[in-house]
C-alpha cells in the first residue's frame, strides 16, 4: 500500500535483516562445527604424538639396554670387546652401531674396531641423548645417539635416523610431527635443524617422554580444518545452508507480512490513528449547518495525513473497514458529546458504511453506543451506504435495516447515480436519502446530458418521497441551481471544507448556525 510517492530503493534494516537471519544459522553452525573439528584434531594430534613418543621410547629402550650391557666393557682393550659390540648390533634391529668411551675418547667401534675420536659430554642432552646431523661415516644423515656412562667410562649405542623418520611418517601421515632433543629437532624431511621447531598451525601439541630427554611436537598445517569440514561434513554443510535460506526467507516473509497494508492498518487502528474530519451539510433556504458528514482521515506518525483513496479501498477489500468504522464512530461520539449544546436538535451526523457492515447485526450495537452519548433527539445518525461492494438483500441485511429504522437511524445511498446497484437498492431496501455524486453537480451549466441525469435523479427522489443531498458544491451557480431544483441539503467546498473536530467545534461555538466556513479555514488534502 503506497502511502507516499515511491522513494529510491536503499538499504535498511528491513532489507538487511533477512540476510542477517539467514547467515546466523550458517555462522553458528560453522562455529560449532569448527569448535568440534578443533577438538577432534587436537584429540587426534595428542593421540598420534603420544604414539610417536611411545615408539621412540621403545627404540631408546633398545639402545639403553645395549649401552648398559656394554658399559662394563668400557676401558678394556678393543680387541677383547669388539665381538660383544658387534653382537649387540646383530641382535638388536634398532642399533646401528655401538662404541666404547674412556677418558672422553671413543676408542672402540663396532664398525671399525680401534678408533680415535674425541667425545664432548656437553653434546648430549642430560648427558644421555644426542640428535646428530650425521657423522664421519654418513655425513648429513640423522642419527640418534644414546650414551651410558660410569665416571670417565661410557658406552654409546646409535640408531639410524630412518627409524625415527619411519615413525613420524607412518604413525602420523597427515600431521606435522617433529622430534626434538635439546637444541636440535628433526621433521618428516629427515633433516636435523638447530633451535626450536615451528608451532603447528592447528592443534599444536607437545608431549615429552617421561624416561628420556626428548619431546615430540605434533599438529596440522594451515587449512586442515577447512579440509576436514569439506571432506567429512558435506551433508551438514548443505543442511546449514538450507536452514539459512529457509530462515532468511521466513524472516523476509514475516517482515513483508508485518509491513503489509493489512498489518499497517491493524497497527494504526490499535494506535488510534484514524481521526474523524467533519464536512458540514447545509439546508436549503438559509444554508445553515444542518449536520455534517464524518470523513475518516489517517494521521500517520511518519507520513502525516494520508489520503483516503490510499487506504479506504484496501480497508474495504480486506474487511478491516468494519473495525475502523466502529473506532471512528466511537471517536466521533467522544469528540462531540461534551459539546452537544452547540448542536441544534436533529443535527445530522453522516457516517459511511459498506456491504461488509451488513453481514451481521453488530452494526446495531455500534449505532446504539453512538447515540447513547447524546441526549435523545439531539443527533440524527445517518448511515451512508457506499457501492464499492455489492450489498445483497439477505435476511440478515433486511433485518438489520429494519431494526436500524426502528432505532431512528436513517439510511442514505452515497454517490447515487454512479453505481450499478443504486436502483436495485431503492427497490430492495428502505432508504431515506439519496446523495448526488459530485461528478453530476460539477456539470451544472456545462454538460447537458449530465444535467439531465441530475434533474432525473432529483425528480425520482421527489416521486419516491426521499430526501436528497448534493455533494461537491463549489460555485454559487451550482448552489442556486440546486436550490431552484428543490434539493434539500448541499455539501461542498463552497460552504466548508472537511476539518478536524477541534476546528469544527470552534466554528460552531464562534458562529452558531453558520452558513459558511470562514475563508481562512485550514484546507484539506482531499475532498471528502
Amino acid at each position: 500500500m503506497p502511502l507516499t510517492v515511491k522513494r529510491p530503493a536503499r538499504w535498511s534494516w528491513r532489507t538487511l535483516l533477512p540476510w542477517i537471519v539467514g547467515v546466523v544459522p550458517l555462522a553458528c553452525g560453522l562455529a560449532v562445527m569448527n569448535w568440534q573439528i578443533e577438538r577432534e584434531l587436537r584429540t587426534r594430534s595428542e593421540a598420534t604424538t603420544r604414539q610417536v613418543v611411545e615408539h621412540v621410547d621403545h627404540i631408546l629402550d633398545n639402545l639403553a639396554s645395549a649401552a648398559q650391557a656394554l658399559l662394563p666393557l668400557a676401558g678394556k682393550p678393543c680387541a677383547d670387546a669388539q665381538l660383544a659390540l658387534r653382537s649387540e648390533v646383530t641382535r638388536n634391529a634398532f642399533v646401528r652401531s655401538t662404541n666404547l668411551i674412556q677418558h672422553h675418547n671413543l676408542y672402540c667401534s663396532s664398525l671399525f674396531g680401534d678408533f680415535e675420536e674425541q667425545v664432548e659430554a656437553n653434546d648430549y642432552t642430560d648427558g644421555r641423548l644426542w640428535l646428530m646431523d650425521g657423522n664421519s661415516v654418513t655425513p648429513g644423515h640423522a642419527l640418534l645417539v644414546y650414551r651410558a656412562s660410569d665416571g670417565d667410562r661410557g658406552a654409546i649405542a646409535t640408531v639410524d635416523g630412518d627409524h625415527l623418520l619411519t615413525a613420524l611418517r607412518l604413525i602420523g601421515p597427515e600431521e606435522a610431527l617433529q622430534i626434538r632433543v635439546g637444541n636440535a629437532w628433526m621433521g618428516k624431511d629427515g633433516v636435523v635443524h638447530p633451535g626450536v621447531p615451528p608451532a603447528a598451525a592447528a592443534a599444536d601439541v607437545t608431549l615429552g617422554s617421561t624416561r628420556y630427554p626428548f619431546s615430540v611436537h605434533g599438529g596440522y598445517a594451515a587449512g586442515k580444518q577447512g579440509e576436514v569440514l569439506r571432506s567429512h561434513y558435506p551433508a551438514l554443510l548443505s543442511l546449514l545452508l538450507a536452514l539459512g535460506v529457509v530462515a532468511g526467507c521466513a524472516c523476509r516473509w514475516q517482515i513483508r507480512r508485518a509491513s503489509s497494508p493489512r498489518a499497517e492498518l491493524r497497527r494504526a487502528l490499535e494506535a488510534d490513528e484514524f481521526l474523524p474530519y467533519f464536512q458540514p451539510v447545509v439546508r436549503k433556504g438559509d444554508y445553515r449547518w444542518a449536520g455534517a458528514e464524518v470523513l475518516m482521515r489517517w494521521n500517520h506518525p511518519r507520513e502525516g495525513l494520508v489520503r483516503p483513496d490510499l487506504f479506504i479501498p484496501y480497508a474495504e477489500h480486506s474487511g478491516q473497514i468494519v473495525a475502523m468504522t466502529r473506532a471512528l464512530m466511537l471517536h466521533t461520539a467522544q469528540s462531540l458529546a461534551p459539546y452537544t449544546a452547540l448542536l441544534e436538535d436533529g443535527f445530522h451526523i453522516g457516517i459511511n458504511i459498506t456491504a461488509d457492515h451488513c453481514r451481521d447485526l453488530s452494526l446495531l450495537d455500534d449505532c446504539r453506543t453512538f447515540l447513547q452519548h447524546f441526549p435523545p433527539g439531539r443527533v440524527r445518525l445517518t448511515l451512508e451506504l457506499t457501492e464499492r461492494k455489492l450489498l445483497e438483500a439477505t435476511p440478515v441485511a433486511l433485518e438489520l435495516f429494519a431494526k436500524l429504522h426502528d432505532m431512528g437511524v436513517m439510511i442514505a445511498l452515497d454517490d447515487f447515480g454512479t453505481g450499478q446497484s443504486s436502483l436495485s437498492y431503492l427497490r430492495q431496501f428502505k432508504v431515506d436519502y439519496l446523495k448526488i455524486d459530485q461528478s453530476f453537480v460539477a456539470m451544472i451549466g456545462g454538460d447537458a446530458l449530465s444535467q439531465h441525469i441530475l434533474d432525473s435523479i432529483i425528480e425520482l427522489s421527489a416521486k419516491l418521497g426521499l430526501g436528497i443531498v448534493a455533494e461537491g458544491v463549489e460555485t454559487d451557480v451550482q448552489r442556486d441551481y440546486l436550490a431552484r431544483s428543490g434539493v434539500d441539503f448541499q455539501q461542498g467546498y463552497l460552504f466548508a471544507r472537511p476539518m478536524p473536530a477541534a476546528d469544527f467545534l470552534k466554528a460552531l461555538a464562534t458562529h452558531p448556525g453558520v452558513a459558511r466556513l470562514p475563508q481562512d479555514a485550514p484546507p484539506e488534502i482531499m475532498r471528502g
